[in-house]
Parts: C-alpha cells; sequence; structure tokens
C-alpha cells in the first residue's frame, strides 16, 4: 500500500464535509470514491459534480474502499465508526470521538479490538503556528502555564453538543498534547438550561506545569490564542493570523566597565503558510500506509481529551 492510490469515502458534507472534500479532491495520493450524507439531493448532486456515486446509505460502497473520513454530527460518530469497520480498518473521524465519554470508550475498546487505524479530527495540532509554537517551548527552561482563548458565536449548524465538545476540546486536546498528562481539573461555566455556552477551566498537569483554558459561544468576536508564561519568556500565539511573538526576559549584561540593562527583546518567529487540513489528511494518508502509534491524534487521544470534557461539564452543571 506503500505507492498505490488509496480509495476513500467521505461520509458527511456538512460544513466541514465540504471542506474536507475540497482538500480530499486535490490531494495526490488520494482518490475520492463515494460521497454520502443524511440529504439526498446534496449527495446526489456532490456526486454528479464529482464523477463519484452519493448516496445516502453508504454501506454498499464501503467494500471498495481503502480508508473513510466522518464528518457527520457527533451523535452518529460511535455509529458510523461502527459501520465503516466491518470494510475499512482506516478511519478519520472529526472531533469528538463521540458523544458522550462512555461511548468514547466503547469506540477505543471497540478499535483495538478490530485492530482499526483510528484519526480524531484534532486539527489545531496541525496548525502550522501549533507547530511552531511546540518548537519553541520544546527549547524554553520551563513552561510555567499556558492560557487558550477560543470564542466564537454560536452557530445554528451546532445544536447537538455544547461549548466544551464544539470548541473548547480543540484546546483540552492541545493543552494535553504541549503540556502532557492532565492531574486535576477545576472550572466554572454559565449554561443556557443544558447547554453550556461559556466556560473556564483549570489543568493542573502531572509535570506540575498548568492550562487555563476559556471557551465561549456567548461573544461575536472570534479569538483563537495561545499565551505561554515561562521562566525565560512570554510566548504569543495567535492562531487565525498565525503569528508568535517571544518576548523575554530584560537582561544585564556587562561592558567592561558599568553593566547595563536589555528590555523588551521580543522575537517573531516564523510560521510556515500551510493549510492545517491539508496537513492534517496528509498524515492521515501517511499513517493508512504505515500506521505509527502516537504521530496522529487516535483514540487514546480523543478519549482522554473526552475525560476533561467530562471533569468540566460535570463541574460547571453542579
Amino acid at each position: 500500500m506503500q505507492d498505490q492510490v488509496l480509495k476513500v469515502g467521505l461520509i458527511g458534507l456538512g460544513n466541514m464535509g465540504r471542506n474536507h472534500l475540497r482538500v480530499l479532491s486535490m490531494l495526490k495520493g488520494f482518490e475520492l470514491a463515494f460521497v454520502a450524507d443524511a440529504d439526498a439531493e446534496v449527495a446526489v448532486k456532490t456526486g454528479e459534480a464529482h464523477g463519484i456515486p452519493g448516496v445516502v446509505d453508504p454501506t454498499p460502497l464501503l467494500a471498495g474502499v481503502d480508508a473513510v473520513v466522518i464528518c457527520t454530527p457527533t451523535v452518529t460518530h460511535a455509529d458510523y465508526i461502527r459501520l465503516a469497520a466491518a470494510h475499512v480498518k482506516n478511519i478519520f473521524v472529526e472531533k469528538p470521538l463521540a458523544a458522550t465519554l462512555d461511548e468514547a470508550h466503547e469506540v477505543a475498546v471497540f478499535a483495538k479490538e478490530k485492530g482499526l487505524n483510528i484519526q480524531v479530527g484534532f486539527i489545531e495540532r496541525f496548525n502550522p503556528a501549533v507547530q511552531a509554537l511546540k518548537m519553541v517551548l520544546d527549547k524554553t527552561e520551563r513552561v510555567i502555564s499556558l492560557d487558550f482563548t477560543r470564542t466564537n458565536k454560536v452557530s445554528s449548524r451546532i445544536t447537538d453538543v455544547d461549548v466544551v465538545t464544539d470548541l473548547m476540546i480543540h484546546d483540552i486536546d492541545l493543552a494535553l498534547y504541549l503540556n502532557g498528562p492532565a492531574q486535576s481539573v477545576a472550572a466554572h461555566g454559565f449554561a443556557h438550561g443544558s447547554m453550556i455556552d461559556f466556560a473556564s477551566a483549570l489543568i493542573t498537569h502531572e509535570n506540575g506545569q498548568f492550562s487555563r483554558i476559556q471557551a465561549s459561544r456567548v461573544t461575536d468576536k472570534k479569538i483563537r490564542q495561545i499565551e505561554g508564561t515561562c521562566v525565560d519568556m512570554f510566548v504569543d500565539c495567535d492562531l487565525l493570523r498565525k503569528e508568535i511573538l517571544i518576548n523575554r526576559q530584560s537582561e544585564t549584561r556587562d561592558s567592561g566597565s558599568l553593566p547595563y540593562a536589555i528590555s523588551a527583546i521580543q522575537e517573531a518567529v516564523a510560521v510556515p503558510p500551510q493549510e492545517a487540513l491539508l496537513t492534517e489528511l496528509q498524515a492521515f494518508m501517511a499513517s493508512c500506509r504505515q500506521p505509527a502509534a502516537g504521530l496522529v491524534p487516535g483514540v487514546d487521544a480523543g478519549v482522554d481529551a473526552m475525560k476533561i470534557c467530562a471533569q468540566i461539564q460535570a463541574a460547571v452543571q453542579a
């Protein structure tokens, strides 16, 4: 399978599904074999536009593909994973892995029993700004705390999940990715009935580092920000603009006669202009050819993020 073109089926043609469609259609190494959607008209029209079958039920077509990409509503993720797994080992599923923590655990057990190669769509890991930030943090003396802010007005298309599993889960995954396993979680927030629209959490990590995460669907302002406090620098990372600024500690130097201070040392980090979704799907394609645990976010990452989500939701609703 190293050099052959991989046939892939796309299930779900909503906003994110259409983004995947765009990238899959131009990605060398993948051949789009079919599209599927609950809306028959959308499925048929999209299929006709790409010269491939467009269906509501993908079951009869699964045996003819090497991989499946699932971009359906969250509550259907587990069912589609099980459906695809009857014929396909390589499965990409948009985040979150499943609708609930219990369901995520069930999927993880099922995936390991079946030997599935599942990648969860934590796209921010593939944001070039995050990749550049990770290299900066890996070189610092010590990270004290990372602050994540993610805000966006609630979309009419999101009706099945709250802000924690819709937006905050991206930064929960990044916190675990950048700061390591969690030791404890504290949280508060605001809910309309049972739907949480604002949440703020503090994660204490096993290595003693902290992650402060805030997510909101209340405000119209769109923010995607990570700020890092380190013993030797402060890092400001804008995920939307893909910009990183490093503010280093002031320092004192000896000129030979009298010492003098240098302050406000600011550096801009070059971030390559890459599309995160393209890089993410290239990583999925590589894992289809040669699965490598840990190089892409798999079911364990999906479950770990859902564990934190469940703790935050419980704290907010308490």
